[in-house]
């Protein structure tokens, strides 16, 4: 079962190539910061800009500079089914405890299309798939119905990292009668304690790249019940929570990160740093937060 914190990590670039130095700093920071797993190649890790060695290498690293302290949940969706079953079987090889699934972006299938996209995936792998629904991006929902159909018909479909900004599909998610050991975990930093209060049971967190010791323990006092101080800590973050998303993730995240002296501040066209104004904001909610 996935629950608690995981950090959708960055992926560190220096001079065009991946910076492996930066990333196993990064990753013995999410150790030391008592996160339950790591998350490479997902949105915040510029997936759509590496190739496919790339990203099979960045995979590689964070199993690697895990050094098995932390789950691994490899990004390996795509919007090619057999593309992602390429990815998935190659992370599998590697020894990483789940995927994460984004719904096929752009060519905007069908419910059914959905279904059969994902189920194709389920049977190539003994990997517990983690489905993400992110109609921001990809213009599609994962329906409710689609997702007790697939967690029915695959007992590896076992979460939902749920992106679609309201507590309302947690609760319908929570009411659709699926298998009790499938959980549901927020894809939105600012909303991790609202969508927990209606069931989910952890966050995949872009926000704890930078202070996973903060996020993991909000995380953590909520699960054991002590919902004022967890709320209290949100309350305190939450300026962190919106501006780290002031422009197109992962672009404010490697910013604060790179202010901090842990990255390069390099991206991959088509993505380019921050405008000065946004910038200026996104320091000043920080130290706010206290995060820098």
């Amino acid at each position: 079962m996935f629950n608690g914190t995981y950090t959708a990590l960055v992926t560190p670039f220096r001079n065009g190539k991946i910076d492996t130095q930066a990333f196993d700093k990064l990753i013995q920071g999410q150790i030391a910061g008592g996160v339950d797993g790591i998350v490479p190649v997902g949105t915040t890790g510029e997936s759509p800009t590496l190739d496919h060695d790339e990203h099979i290498e960045v995979i590689r690293l964070a199993k690697e500079y895990s050094r098995d302290k932390l789950k691994v949940i490899a990004g390996t969706g795509a919007n090619c089914t057999k593309e992602a079953i390429e990815l998935t079987l190659a992370a599998e090889a590697l020894g990483i405890d789940g995927t994460l699934q984004v719904a096929p972006y752009y060519n905007k299938p069908s419910q059914e299309g959905l279904y059969q996209h994902f189920a194709a995936i389920a049977r190539a792998t003994k990997l517990p798939i983690i489905l993400y629904s992110i109609p921001g991006r990809c213009g599609i929902e994962i329906s409710v119905e689609t997702t007790l159909r697939l967690a029915t018909d695959f007992k590896n479909v076992v979460c939902m990292k749920e992106a679609g900004g309201t507590p309302e599909r947690v609760s319908a998610l929570r009411q659709a009668g699926l298998p009790g050991n499938f959980t549901i975990l927020s894809g939105d930093d600012s909303q991790t304690l609202p969508f927990m209060s209606v069931g989910a049971v952890g966050v995949i967190s872009v926000a704890s790249n930078l202070i996973p010791l903060e996020v993991s323990k909000m995380v953590r006092l909520f699960a054991q019940g002590d919902l004022d101080a967890a709320r209290r800590l949100h309350e305190r973050l939450y300026p962190a929570f919106k501006d780290l998303f002031i422009e197109t993730n992962p672009v404010p995240i490697k910013a604060a990160l790179a202010i901090k002296g842990l990255i390069a501040e390099e991206y991959r066209l088509p993505l380019v740093p921050m405008s000065a104004a946004n910038r200026a904001k996104m320091v000043e909610s920080l130290k706010k937060a206290g995060a820098l």
